[in-house]
């Protein structure tokens, strides 16, 4: 699924600025008139709340397939992963047997300031037992997480000490980071990925790219691969980056709201250096802004598939119980004037849902040849004057087809039932010691690392006892390979960070391998 929180205009509560006449003529009327007869005539109770709240969403699901209704809760759960963080103990975590294990403390967190380190698990949250005991992953995240300056006392088991550790943490403001990766992918070429577009992706993406001009970055491949979208403003601010001085970015236009025009301001620190967009067919909103404005403005080259399709802006109305709508109220536009939003039907929300399965069934996914895009929809681009297409995503300028040998049914099993997760991290919770005493650096891990067979022999016999297994031996052929890749870039984010789990699984990507020959034949 795309990202829920979509492509927003930041804007101040409207319902104190409204002026709401209501007669008896009005739809208004007739709707309060229902309400107020359901909740003092009907002959059972109702949850008067509620009753409003599935009015509101049955309003909604009439219109396009973006505006949406969120209750207080929803509405934070959404903006968090946006917002720049969270109050809490600052861990990576992943359940293993019951019990929360820490895969890293956050750097300079409140957990790493009080002694607690990878590969502790967390037992026990203010004498409550959190392990063995079968309680949610919500409701272990609701006793980790509390207002900044608050105390939680955690009992913590420690390979190679018997007893129950016990660590007072004083919770503080946890960075979420918008951005996965950054690296040196080969000499003088950077890799920036982005995942989402939130209120902190422009000053991270300009400290990655402040690093990878260190390292002697000419060119750059810019990931969006998988990034549903998020604000606005964030894209603005990174297209810009790469745009000279009054080249538009993007343009925004409804029917009862005023045009908009983003233009780049001349002060971009990468206008000159080769860029490389990867995309693919959950690229969307935001992430399609930054897309169409490089693709259109004939400042890089776009590889990948045919992104989402999301050219619909939602403007947030705050309600006064902390619910939020998500309107839509205008379209927006790519420099060369194309709309991409993809079709739809109102109230067809079903429908559009089940884009993406007829993707694959249509074999867009595989061929070129099987998109199709009416000449009513062909635009060109403002310098070079190629031929694009609006009306339903953007189509990249090398297309790059899904290889689905690959990802195999008994992979896609093992991945479900978390058994390539829990085999991994047994396997650096035993060995988390000698691997760091083995590999100083990255670069020896990466050039000499393989996972020990014992491992995958662990992952087939407990697919065994779950009755998952391999068709025959082809099939098991074919998801080896891709196994070990995928266990040794779990080990590098373990040992390290997103940015070297990606440094490993990149190596089989075919989008990024595809970016690379691009730029090492000198293709624009």
């Amino acid at each position: 699924m795309i990202c829920a929180v979509v492509c927003c205009l930041m804007i101040q509560p409207l319902y104190a600025q409204m002026k709401i006449t209501v007669t008896k003529e009005s739809p208004l009327f007739k709707l309060q008139l229902a309400e107020m007869a359901i909740s003092n005539m009907y002959v059972d109770s109702v949850d008067e709340k509620k009753l409003v709240e599935d009015g509101i969403r049955g309003m909604l699901e009439k219109l396009d397939p973006h505006s949406s209704y969120m209750t207080a809760k929803e509405v934070k759960a959404a903006d968090e992963p946006l917002s720049g963080g969270f109050e809490g103990i600052g861990v990576q975590f992943n359940m293993i047997d019951d019990t929360l294990m820490v895969i890293q403390p956050v750097v300079n967190g409140p957990s790493e300031k009080a002694g607690i380190i990878a590969g502790d698990r967390i037992v026990a949250v203010n004498d409550t037992a959190i392990a063995g005991v079968k309680m949610s992953r919500e409701d272990i995240m609701r006793r980790l997480r509390g207002p900044k300056g608050t105390k939680v006392r955690l009992g913590v088991m420690r390979n190679g000490i018997a007893e129950t550790l016990m660590f007072t943490v004083t919770r503080d403001k946890i960075p979420v980071k918008t951005i996965d990766a950054v690296y040196m992918i080969k000499p003088q070429v950077g890799y920036i990925r982005i995942g989402s577009f939130g209120s902190t992706t422009y000053d991270e993406f300009m400290e990655g790219m402040k690093l990878l001009r260190k390292k002697g970055m000419k060119s750059l491949v810019l990931d969006l691969q998988e990034n549903g979208g998020g604000y606005l403003q964030a894209a603005v601010q990174v297209a810009n980056e790469f745009l000279r001085n009054g080249d538009m970015i993007v343009y925004t236009d409804g029917l009862k709201t005023p045009r908009t025009d983003y233009r780049a301001k001349g002060n971009g620190s990468f206008t000159e250096g080769r860029v490389v967009v990867l995309v693919d067919s959950y690229t969307a909103s935001a992430a399609e802004i930054v897309t169409g404005a490089i693709q259109d403005q004939d400042r890089g080259t776009v590889v990948g598939r045919r992104t989402f399709g999301k050219g619909l802006v939602q403007r947030p109305i705050n309600l006064p119980d902390g619910s939020m709508i998500r309107l839509t109220v205008s379209h927006y536009y790519t420099p060369a004037g194309r709309c991409i939003q993809k079709p739809y039907t109102k109230g067809g929300g079903k429908d559009y849902a089940m884009d993406m399965m007829n993707r694959l069934k249509s074999g867009e996914l595989t061929s070129a040849d099987s998109v199709h895009f009416s000449d009513s929809l062909k635009f060109h681009t403002l310098r070079e004057h190629r031929t694009v297409y609006g009306g339903g995503g953007i189509m990249p300028d090398h297309f790059v087809p899904l290889d689905t040998t690959r990802y195999t049914k008994f992979h896609r099993m093992l991945a479900a039932k978390n058994v390539i997760l829990n085999a991994n991290l047994r396997y650096i919770d035993t060995h988390r010691k000698e691997l760091k005493k083995a590999y100083k650096s990255f670069d020896s891990y990466n050039a000499s690392f393989e996972i020990p067979q014992s491992v995958i022999d662990n992952i087939l016999q407990e697919g065994e006892r779950l009755e998952i297994k391999p068709k025959d031996d082809e099939e098991l052929t074919r998801t080896l390979p891709y196994l070990r890749l995928q266990l040794k870039a779990l080990v590098a984010r373990d040992l390290w960070d997103m940015s070297e789990y990606f440094a490993v699984s990149n190596e089989s990507n075919d989008i990024v391998r595809k970016a690379l020959e691009i730029l090492e034949d000198g293709d624009k």
